[in-house]
């Protein structure tokens, strides 16, 4: 039988916290709870690199991390502690940044199409010399110690090409460096999303899967990795085929990092576990908002429908950043224009059709694309008939391939910032045109998940998520106050605007997400949104007046003793319903249908923002003296301190591990009375999950008469190991803690 984990605890390996920091991390995990240890890539990446997702030798561990004995006394530590380990794994691409750095691109660079790599990356041959789009407006090439140079950048020159100045060398070779912005139209190889420096690979073809996953797949032979984590699937030409084939190479849990649209499931035919989380995230964050916000909310964000910005910002993707991959699509499909393909990119209902078996997606994104542009249905035609005709053929799997990198990069990179209505909604995976998630939709949610991914994995915080589970549920509590928060944004923005509508609503969401927070890291978070956006700056093309002016205005509003006296004075109106919301969600993740991930540091209160906010350094030891505490009994308070939801996260946890068959089946408990909307509750096979809900609104009104039905038995709360009657009135249960973990002690 597969080995499938209670529970995953997600950490961050950087040079800065090497797999010797992570492996004396282990014993704390231990005692968390935790079933087993879950990392960020290992494999050699880019000199530096903070992330891992930057693979430049895919043959050996990161030597940068402590390299392979490193990675061994990491493994090592777990097996002694009883825990698992998990890989976080790149089959999609690798990074070109530093030539020199990737001994295969270094090849590909020096001996073009002879080299022994050159079907190992994605790379179209018939545009002749591969182009490096790194030039600036400045700086000429010069030959350094035998290689081509640019500034800090240096590339290879093939053998018996030396003579000669080095604008002559650099004519001779299998490359042409040309200007940076030339990459976005022009670009001969694929890439992740629109990164340059991140090459794709042709994982599709056996000898390039073998070179690329030899060494990991070592180490799961080896007893030494007991579960993958794959990044980015829908960049692969043939996911089910990859999927189906690493399966025949690796017995162990398999979870994937595919995002589903709302009522999307992954293909039945992939050989995996389930996901990463992402729809897990939108239905449990979903639930804690309260609908009747909406209205108020929309009209002060005073935005187009989502629908609107979302069509508009998936164009501005397919026109400016991935013209190349437009141009490349269209060039298969004679007579066919590129803004045919990218119509066709715009409409897509989920982020990539999986043909033969995704075809209902691609039957919709073809009458979409022909409704919005009649005047290209012939030619979008063209496409769905040749498509259809060979759903293998280069022509579909070039077009699934990028279908996603323009949902993606259209969606979460850019209208997710344009459409500042409420920002907990704006998630990886999220839906910000659905206004929260009933109890309802929840539930269905979780009986289907343990019914069809019950091994697949649960996230709230992962690395790639916008904002900190813990930043989510305090904004989520503005969906119960709109009026008040709607009046005092406007009279703030009215003092200290940022002259950007959107980034303004979206700014005033997270200081208020974060506070306190230091003025540096949220004016690099709005630094970062500003250009995601695209709306007054970008990454590409600067106004350098307006970023001077975002990056001013945290320090601006922070110094006016004034205003930011009303914002903490706000906060801390909205800071107790939003712990209550965090601990209520933490809860339904952990103890719900699935393979829950911690991500690190989140079995504290964490108010990250982005990455990289969300890699800062984490205070272990704090967390450490903290568990001593709960070990000995103490039931802390609900504050600032986060101590209440380690509580929650280690009595969960360790139940999870200790008792795995409590964790089975699913079925919705219902409270009774007239607060009955503010309990959200579920039984398992012996463990009952309960959370409060709205709390804003039940401090008015209170639980009174309220009460919870549980089944046969005798229960106990582990958070507060008092007993529990089979008829409960909530206002007893949740006296102490606005959540309950409740264990049936016999049947």
């Amino acid at each position: 039988m597969t080995y499938v984990p209670s529970s995953t605890y997600r950490i961050q390996v950087q040079p800065a916290f090497d797999l010797d920091a992570a492996a004396g991390l282990v014993p704390y995990l231990e005692r968390l709870g935790v079933g087993a240890v879950y990392t960020s890539p290992l494999l050699a990446a880019a000199p530096g690199s903070t992330h891992g997702y930057d693979v430049v030798d895919p043959t050996t561990a990161n030597p940068e991390l402590g390299g392979e004995q490193a990675r061994q006394r990491l493994v090592k530590a777990a097996r002694e502690h009883g825990l698992g380990f998990v890989l976080d794994l790149v089959p999609n691409h690798m990074s070109v940044e530093v030539p020199s750095a990737n001994p295969w691109w270094w090849d590909v660079l020096t001996h073009g199409r002879e080299s022994r790599y050159a079907d190992h990356f994605d790379i179209d041959w018939s545009r002749g010399p591969i182009l490096l789009p790194i030039l600036g407006d400045e700086g000429e090439l010069e030959l350094r110690d035998g290689r081509l140079a640019y500034y800090d950048h240096e590339f290879p020159i093939a053998p018996g090409t030396e003579s000669g100045s080095a604008a002559e060398v650099h004519e001779r070779q299998h490359y042409r460096l040309v200007h940076w912005r030339r990459g976005n139209a022009e670009l001969g190889y694929r890439r992740f999303f629109d990164i340059t420096s991140l090459a794709a690979v042709r994982v599709e073809d056996p000898q390039v899967f073998s070179d690329t996953h030899a060494e990991v797949l070592r180490w799961v032979r080896a007893g030494e990795v007991d579960g993958l984590r794959i990044d980015h699937p829908d960049g692969l030409a043939d996911p089910g085929g990859y999927f189906a084939r690493l399966r025949e190479n690796a017995d162990c849990w398999l979870v994937v990092e595919k995002i589903l649209a709302a009522g999307e499931e992954l293909p039945a035919s992939w050989p995996v576990h389930g996901t990463t989380g992402y729809d897990t995230l939108r239905q449990v964050g979903g639930v804690f908002v309260d609908p009747a916000g909406e209205e108020p909310l929309t009209e002060l964000a005073a935005t187009p429908a989502f629908h609107v910005e979302e069509r508009r910002s998936r164009r501005l993707i397919t026109e400016r950043s991935l013209v190349a991959e437009m141009r490349r699509i269209a060039a298969l499909a004679p007579g066919v224009p590129a803004e045919a393909v990218a119509e066709l990119m715009v409409a897509f209902p989920v982020y990539r059709s999986y043909l033969p078996e995704g075809l209902a997606s691609w039957r919709a994104a073809v009458e979409t694309a022909r409704a919005s542009r009649p005047d290209l249905a012939e030619a979008i035609d063209t496409i769905d008939r040749t498509v259809r005709a060979e759903p293998r053929g280069e022509l579909a799997t070039r077009i699934q391939q990028t279908s996603g990198m323009v949902v993606a990069k259209g969606d979460e990179d850019t209208a997710f910032y344009r459409f500042p209505r409420l920002t907990a909604l704006n998630e990886v995976g999220g839906a910000p045109d659905r206004f929260g998630v009933t109890p309802e939709e929840f539930h269905a949610g979780a009986a289907a998940r343990e019914a069809a991914w019950a091994a697949g994995m649960t996230a709230l915080s992962t690395h790639d998520t916008k904002r900190s589970e813990d930043v989510r549920a305090r904004i989520a509590v503005l969906s119960e106050l709109p009026h008040e928060f709607a009046g005092l944004a406007r009279r703030w923005s009215a003092r200290r605007g940022i002259g950007e509508p959107t980034l303004e609503l979206l700014a005033w969401q997270s200081l208020l997400g974060t506070w306190p927070v230091t003025p540096e890291r949220l004016a690099a978070y709005l630094d970062k949104a500003a250009k995601e956006s695209k709306v007054r700056t970008s990454w590409v093309d600067h106004d350098e007046e307006f970023e001077a002016a975002v990056n001013a205005w945290p320090a601006a509003v922070l110094g006016d003793a004034e205003l930011a006296a009303e914002v903490e004075a706000f906060v801390d109106r909205i800071k107790g319903p939003g712990w209550s919301n965090a601990l209520g969600q933490k809860l339904l993740q952990l103890a719900g249908p699935g393979v829950p991930d911690v991500y690190q540091g989140t079995e504290l209160f964490d108010l990250s923002l982005v990455d990289p906010d969300n890699r800062r350094p984490v205070d272990f030891a704090a967390r450490g003296e903290l568990l001593d505490r709960l070990e000995q009994g103490w039931l802390p308070e609900v504050d600032d301190t986060g101590a209440a939801k380690l509580h929650v996260v280690r009595t969960t946890l360790r139940l999870r591990r200790e008792r795995p068959e409590l964790f089975t089946g699913y079925r919705p408990l219902y409270a009774d009375g007239p607060a009955a909307r503010h309990a959200l509750a579920f039984h398992r096979d012996g463990v009952a999950a309960v959370a409060t809900r709205l709390p804003v609104g039940l401090a008015r009104t209170g639980w009174q008469d309220t009460v919870l039905a549980l089944p046969p038995g005798t229960w106990t709360d582990r958070l507060t190991d008092r007993p529990v009657p089979p008829v409960v009135p909530l206002a007893e249960l949740l006296d102490r803690y606005p959540v309950a973990l409740l264990v049936r002690e016999n049947r």
